[in-house]
């Protein structure tokens, strides 16, 4: 179990046993990732649930806005922290090992603000469209999609720092890993959302894809802020894409 409790305090503030601060089973935490993002999304829609009974059906935009904020507390902002960096380094146009030196910067720059605005605004919108056609359960799945796609780029994609938090990742993730994980949150996502669930947990497969060979191309491989950088991006466009689809064929 040390291995699932690593994932769980890596990815969540969530608590976990004294046992589970060590490094024992840190190679084999990513198996977990997509069951954590069960986890967390589950605690988000419990509170959003809590804040549409006080707030009622007139507060949806309050009971979005809450859902947001703790789906930034639940998770430390880490995930949020790496896209600001990820913004900032390629917002700056420099070359490659200056826009690693930026990304590694403590200061967050005007880039990366305005893009944790925009993508706080989109979720928050999101919700609350997703609310006013009764897609709210399809948030059970969100974080755990993200996290599938995250899975995906620690097997497929170089990770180029030596000494990071994503060094070690890769051992732990073997094709029969990604297939189950696929697998399980494919299920899950067309139950809580149907069609549009599946559909949209497969469109972040090129979308993976995409984003993947652009990063390669652009810094060598993948880095911490940018596997952050990546769940942020996946979450966004899994709820656009499920909004879109929801509207089209319901």
């Amino acid at each position: 179990m040390s291995a699932f409790w690593q994932a769980v305090g890596f990815l969540t503030r969530f608590p976990v046993p004294k046992s589970a601060q060590s490094l024992e089973g840190w190679e084999r935490s990513p198996r977990y990732y997509p069951t954590v993002g069960l986890l967390l999304g589950a605690a988000i829609w419990i509170v959003g649930w809590l804040a549409e009974m006080g707030f009622g059906e007139a507060g949806t935009i309050v009971t979005a806005v809450v859902a947001v904020a703790f789906w930034i507390f639940a998770t430390g902002a880490l995930h949020l922290d790496g896209w600001m960096d990820l913004a900032d380094g390629l917002g700056s146009q420099r070359s490659r090992e200056r826009t690693l030196e930026i990304m590694k910067d403590s200061r967050v720059g005007a880039m990366g603000v305005v893009a944790a605005i925009v993508l706080i605004m989109l979720k928050a919108a999101a919700l609350w469209q997703l609310s006013s056609v009764e897609g709210w359960m399809a948030v059970l799945v969100v974080p755990a999609m993200a996290r599938a796609a995250l899975l995906g780029a620690i097997y497929y994609f170089p990770y180029i720092q030596d000494k990071g938090l994503g060094s070690g990742l890769r051992q732990g993730v073997m094709p029969t890993i990604l297939f189950v994980n696929a697998a399980l949150v494919l299920a899950v996502s067309y139950g809580a959302a149907g069609l549009p669930g599946a559909l949209a947990f497969a469109s972040l497969v090129p979308a993976l894809w995409l984003f993947g060979r652009y990063i390669v191309r652009r810094l060598g491989g993948f880095t911490g802020d940018v596997y952050g950088a990546l769940i942020e991006g996946a979450e966004v466009l899994a709820l656009l894409v499920l909004l879109i689809l929801i509207e089209h064929i319901g």
